[in-house]
């Protein structure tokens, strides 16, 4: 047993000695000893984006500190399934680093699992080449992980890059107008063909959400549905929507055995939620974590699948 299984197991065994609460007041506790600058930087952050709750202290409010301690409490089991079948130490090292960030703010070990070797989903230890390959980049926004890849590997067939509003669109097609064999879809990528509401961030663009209560129409599409060819790897970033995203994809992941690159922190579900899933389809996957975010909230967490 390495330092990081033995750093994992004595987290999951102290994780499952308490009670919900006590996990809750633990977490808590912690965050009252961070730098108060850091804690007014986190609760920005996390008010900003609203993906995983609020927290205002000022308020006594904590909710977002108690959906983590609710996710340790109902899904331990699940976080040492998710351990056990990644595929490398900076891995397993990761997970251990994001969950000992969320239990007592543990900047450092975040600090060292960050990626800064390579571009952004783009690991060459995982993925050496892509030669003449399809790939779909779900939440282009402007075009720089297409431009990442392009750049990356020199070399595709062809690629698709759906992105959900008319001005980020058009930003995109300008960014990427010097290459060919690129397919432009002002569609949101879900499970099935439909009809829902977009509803804009305030903060930034990038962060655009999937909102019934939205004000603007948006078409929906599943990738079985809308794409019909083989696809070779897939990535999305689409603010908490990959899930259903992936549901939508079950017959390209079954059958294509694409590589995938999967955006897992917008809640606090995907990051074992995600990987549960494509295991469910398609279990001849090696499995993998990246981070590209900071080291003093993980964001920016890439699950990297890669057909075995």
């Amino acid at each position: 047993m390495n330092i990081v299984d033995k750093n994992f197991n004595d987290l999951v065994i102290k994780i499952k000695s308490m009670t919900l609460d006590e996990i809750f007041i633990n977490i808590k506790n912690s965050f009252n000893k961070v730098h108060p600058d850091t804690q007014k930087s986190i609760q920005k952050f996390l008010n900003d984006f609203k993906y995983w709750g609020t927290l205002d202290i000022e308020k006594n409010d904590y909710n977002e500190i108690y959906e983590k301690a609710k996710s340790f409490y109902e899904h331990i089991d699940d976080y040492v399934w998710l351990y056990n079948i990644l595929n490398d130490y900076t891995s397993k090292k990761l997970l251990f680093a994001i969950l000992n960030n969320w239990y007592q703010y543990d900047f450092k070990n975040l600090k060292d699992c960050m990626n800064n070797t390579f571009k952004h989903y783009f690991d060459l230890d995982i993925i050496p080449e892509c030669i003449n390959q399809v790939f779909v980049d779900i939440g282009s926004y402007i075009g720089d992980t297409t431009l990442d890849y392009i750049e990356t590997y020199n070399n595709y067939k062809k690629i698709y890059c759906y992105e959900i509003t008319n001005y980020t669109m058009a930003t995109l097609k300008n960014n990427l107008s010097r290459y060919e064999n690129i397919i432009y879809k002002n569609k949101a990528v879900s499970n099935d063909n439909s009809i829902m509401y977009l509803k804009n961030s305030l903060v930034n663009s990038s962060a655009n959400q999937i909102d019934d209560n939205g004000d603007i129409e948006i078409e929906t599409v599943s990738l079985d549905n809308d794409i019909l060819e083989k696809i070779d790897i897939i990535k999305m970033d689409i603010e908490g929507e990959e899930y259903n995203a992936i549901l939508g994809a079950k017959n390209h992941i079954i059958n294509d055995n694409p590589i995938l690159l999967i955006s897992v922190y917008h809640n606090n579900e995907d990051l074992w939620k995600l990987p549960k899933l494509i295991y469910e389809y398609n279990n001849n996957y090696n499995f993998y974590l990246r981070n590209y975010g900071n080291n003093i909230f993980p964001t920016e967490i890439v699950l990297i699948c890669i057909p075995k």
